[in-house]
């Protein structure tokens, strides 16, 4: 039984690290460096961030924000980003009064201004509410990325810049996502601080 699990541990780490060795080709390093480049001009023109996801993208998106708003590596000024999944007392009296569907897109509404960027995060790209907040973004003139997976679903068609991780796995497209949003955060602080 001992060697079943540690056999089992070994293949999930080593699917992990594979799915990780994908993103270093050529078209994925250039993705993210445009992905980059587009949030730290949003920021030196004196824009922010939104950002929505459901479940672990939720959790995603939050420890993004986190990043941006305290810190990533460096001490510098906080960078305005904003988790749309972040506030439960606003996402229920949406759902509530609206529906599930809208819970982002009022978000957007509310705090989307021209020149901002939307970060949708959807494993599936199918997500119907992160698809109506990608709409609303469009509508109100922010830049929306997609950091997505398997097909990029409905998402990628609606997105300024639709990031797929190539895979059909769950956990290794959020493993990815977790990575690119890191990578992000780092090139961001030298982007907006360093000289």
């Amino acid at each position: 039984m001992a060697s079943l699990v540690k056999k089992d541990i070994a293949n999930q780490i080593s699917a992990g690290i594979e799915a990780k060795k994908n993103l270093l080709s050529e078209p994925y390093l250039n993705l993210i460096a445009k992905i980059a480049k587009i949030i730290i001009t949003a920021y030196k023109q004196g824009n922010k961030i939104l950002l929505c996801g459901n479940g672990g993208s939720a959790s995603d998106v939050q420890h993004i924000e986190g990043e941006l708003v305290g810190r990533f590596k460096k001490e510098r000024k906080p960078l305005p980003a904003i988790a749309l999944t972040a506030n439960t007392s606003t996402i229920t009296a949406i759902g509530n009064d609206y529906g599930y569907n809208d819970i982002f897109k009022r978000g957007i509404e509310a705090y989307g201004n021209t020149g901002d960027a939307l970060i949708a995060v959807s494993t599936s790209g199918n997500s119907k509410n992160v698809i109506l907040a990608a709409k609303q973004a469009k509508k109100q003139k922010l830049t929306v990325i997609a950091l997505l997976g398997g097909s990029g679903g409905k998402l990628k068609e609606l997105a300024d810049i639709a990031f797929i991780v190539p895979s059909s796995d769950t956990p290794r497209i959020q493993e990815c996502h977790i990575l690119i949003g890191h990578i992000l955060c780092d090139l961001i602080e030298k982007g907006v601080f360093d000289e």
